[in-house]
């Protein structure tokens, strides 16, 4: 390619805060997969935060890009996949398959969508030295008679507007909201945005662990706590992990662990490998490609942890340990505490609506 700006090229990326800063520029947070979009003519890469290269996997994303936007143009945004009126993360990593016959057919069933926030290079012109305002302005002209699933990301500098979408988004799927300055430059690699999160706390089982990947025989350490919650029939599921611990932490919880961890074999743990019934830890997918030994531990203890969203029965990602809760029973601890989202159509959302 002959472009202003070429992959590899990092991402803007931001940074979390708490509140909604005032004096910026809002936008909706999207859930999926960040997305720089390089296109020559019919020449497009679709190129993950990582650098890897998605074209392959979604070959109608790349004829939709093809079909709806400038023949020369290097654009930011997000690959998502939506199910019914929400975002579905799970069916989005589930795109990610090695075998063709498998992409043609969920390039069909499940086609994903990019949503565009950014305008970085147009024609010959490098654009990231541009305010932000005027990148924008330019990303709209770009966009114009863009055509579903090309969408361009809603946008207010009302943070009376941007307080109610981080409330009613939610139930859209979306993660939060994203603050940028308004006379601010793209800034690859640089954390020079504002991302405004979901915070919730829940009471989880904690029903076994895994040794870190550094762990040795005369060092254990402990990778991540395995959280649970019961659901209305008394099945305890995998809801996810918290795993940010220093190392001396790691050392100390490993230690406090060995003693209550439970051996192979049949036990009256719910995740025993007899009688199994729910979701369970260890399974192999395209994003960890060997299962990861989980040690059960009994008896089971009672954490608070902090999370943002679920995602079906899971959490969404990685929660945060905040203390061990000795008051509690393990099976006091189910679905029924979570927040309830308030559902929310994303066509408005998608279609500018908001």
């Amino acid at each position: 390619m002959s472009l202003p700006l070429r992959p590899p090229l990092t991402p803007m990326l931001a940074r979390s805060q708490a509140t909604i800063p005032p004096g910026m520029a809002y936008e909706p947070k999207w859930d999926g997969f960040r997305c720089l979009v390089f296109r020559e003519n019919d020449d497009v890469a679709l190129i993950s935060r990582n650098g890897r290269d998605l074209s392959m996997y979604f070959p109608e994303v790349v004829r939709a890009v093809q079909e709806s936007t400038p023949p020369r143009c290097v654009l930011d945004g997000e690959l998502v996949v939506v199910n019914g009126d929400c975002l579905d993360f799970v069916r989005l990593t589930e795109r990610i398959h090695p075998a063709q016959k498998r992409i043609d057919l969920l390039s069909a069933t499940t086609p994903a969508s990019l949503v565009f926030w950014d305008l970085l290079a147009l024609d010959d012109s490098d654009l990231t030295g541009l305010p932000f305002l005027r990148r924008r302005e330019l990303l709209e002209r770009a966009l114009a008679h863009s055509e579903p699933p090309i969408h361009l990301t809603p946008i207010t500098q009302d943070i009376e507007v941007a307080r109610v979408w981080f409330t009613r988004f939610e139930g859209a799927g979306l993660d939060g909201v994203v603050a940028k300055p308004l006379e601010g430059t793209y800034e690859p690699g640089r954390r020079a945005m504002v991302k405004i999160k979901h915070a919730r706390e829940a009471d989880v089982v904690v029903a076994g662990w895994r040794e870190h990947k550094n762990s040795t025989p005369e060092r254990p350490l402990l990778g991540s706590l395995q959280l649970g919650l019961y659901d209305e029939n008394g099945v305890l599921h995998f809801v996810g992990v918290a795993a940010a611990f220093p190392v001396a932490r790691r050392a100390e919880l490993a230690a406090e662990f060995q003693p209550v961890t439970l051996p192979s074999g049949p036990s009256d743990h719910p995740w025993s490998s007899v009688g199994i019934e729910g979701r369970r830890p260890g399974a192999v997918s395209r994003w960890s490609a060997e299962i990861r030994q989980t040690n059960l531990i009994w008896p089971m203890r009672v954490a608070e942890v902090g999370y943002e969203h679920m995602e079906g029965t899971r959490f969404r990602h990685t929660a945060q340990f905040r203390r061990w809760r000795p008051d509690r029973e393990p099976d006091s601890c189910n679905f029924a505490q979570l927040e309830e989202v308030v559902g929310y159509d994303l066509a408005e959302v998608l279609a500018g609506n908001a």
